[in-house]
């Protein structure tokens, strides 16, 4: 079982910035493909970026020259770096580590961007 603890979440004006940051409890972090998630009120769960074992990282349409996710597999931590935040970037989100054939989440953090 991996647990993973989130930080950094809040609240901030239209244009701000966060940085979200993602601790595992495991010695074998380097093998999960660690992802960020989001889910606005009353929509569902969307994928936001992701960063495989071996460095690559996608995101969404959305949030593509805004948002970068990176990983430091010495401190078993993702992070999730989000510029020029917009009022749509509101949610909860969640981390998420895939491999090995498990997957684990996070408990979720609130992120307010205030227009």
């Amino acid at each position: 079982q991996v647990q993973l603890v989130e930080s950094g979440g809040g609240l901030v004006q239209a244009g701000g910035s966060l940085r979200l940051s993602c601790a595992a409890s495991t010695l074998f972090f380097r093998i999960y493909n660690m992802g960020w998630y989001r889910q606005a009120p009353g929509k569902q769960r969307e994928l936001v970026a992701v960063i495989t074992s071996g460095g690559t990282s996608n995101y969404v349409d959305s949030v593509k020259g805004r948002f970068t996710i990176f990983r430091d597999n010495a401190k078993n931590t993702v992070y999730l770096q989000m510029n020029s935040l917009k009022p749509e970037d509101t949610g909860v989100y969640y981390c998420n580590a895939r491999g090995g054939g498990a997957e684990f989440w996070s408990q979720g953090t609130q992120d307010t961007v205030s227009s």
